[in-house]
């Protein structure tokens, strides 16, 4: 059992539905080894997950997650922070590895590890009272999972600005910077990434996980796309959806998922 997570599944195992994620760890959601692989297990049971059609990942009212827990890192010594380095990148990049799509929402404090498990999801919701960082260098060290993910989003200028200096950004600046895609009432945050993760659940999910498997993939984008697209040619859903659309338009498939 998950003792910082706590993983909303779809009621009906038959019905595609909405997952909630939902870090609880007291006050600040700081993560720490144990909640970075809490986390990494929970995305994992949703790539899993026939019934999920989005996922969204959400701290609390107050905070997403203040950020890295520096009492832990402040005990390692290099070679204990080499064993450890490269699962915990893992699993901060986890959601970039969930096939269906993936909402942030985002209230209060997303700083450093918080904020570069939040830049692996497909979209990002925040309330109007957000502040947003990676200030580990604050702390005498670097983002581990998010520098490259941060610099192809908002670019490398932008993206080295607020890793040397390890500012805090607000909702306004993080929408101008592309940082975020939608700003609400901070109450309204929830809501709103429902709103956007639920358009999924009538969808076709192989060419939605196709198409976020060709993002994913960067620089091999283009022979990814062949790939993908060539395989969704043995789905049900691609026979169903190509004859509807031929012969009643877009919106008129029922997709099953195969």
């Amino acid at each position: 059992m998950a003792e910082f997570v706590a993983l909303e599944l779809p009621a009906e195992p038959t019905a595609r539905g909405v997952a909630l994620l939902r870090i609880d760890r007291a006050p600040l959601n700081l993560v720490d080894s144990q909640l970075a692989r809490e986390i990494a297990a929970a995305a994992d049971t949703v790539a899993r997950h026939p019934g999920v059609a989005a996922l969204i990942v959400y701290g609390d009212e107050r905070v997403f997650s203040a950020g890295d827990e520096m009492a832990e890192l402040a005990e390692l010594d290099a070679g204990q922070a080499a064993a450890l380095a490269a699962d915990l990148q893992a699993a901060l990049g986890c959601l970039t590895r969930v096939p269906q799509p993936t909402v942030a929402a985002i209230t209060g404090y997303c700083l450093g590890a918080g904020l570069e498990l939040a830049l692996g999801a497909d979209h990002r919701i925040v309330g109007d009272n957000v502040k947003l960082g990676l200030p580990q260098i604050k702390a005498g060290l670097i983002p581990l999972s998010g520098i490259r993910r941060l610099s192809l989003l908002i670019g490398a200028g932008h993206a080295k600005d607020l890793v040397y200096t390890g500012r805090f950004v607000d909702a306004e600046e993080a929408a101008k910077l592309g940082l975020v895609d939608e700003v609400v009432a901070p109450d309204d945050v929830l809501t709103a990434a429902r709103r956007w993760a639920e358009q999924f659940v009538s969808a076709a999910p192989r060419a939605l996980a196709a198409a976020k498997a060709v993002f994913e993939a960067g620089p091999h984008g283009h022979s990814t796309a062949v790939t993908e697209w060539s395989a969704l040619f043995d789905t049900d859903d691609a026979r169903i959806g190509t004859r509807a659309f031929a012969a009643e338009g877009p919106n008129s498939a029922v997709f099953t998922g195969r």
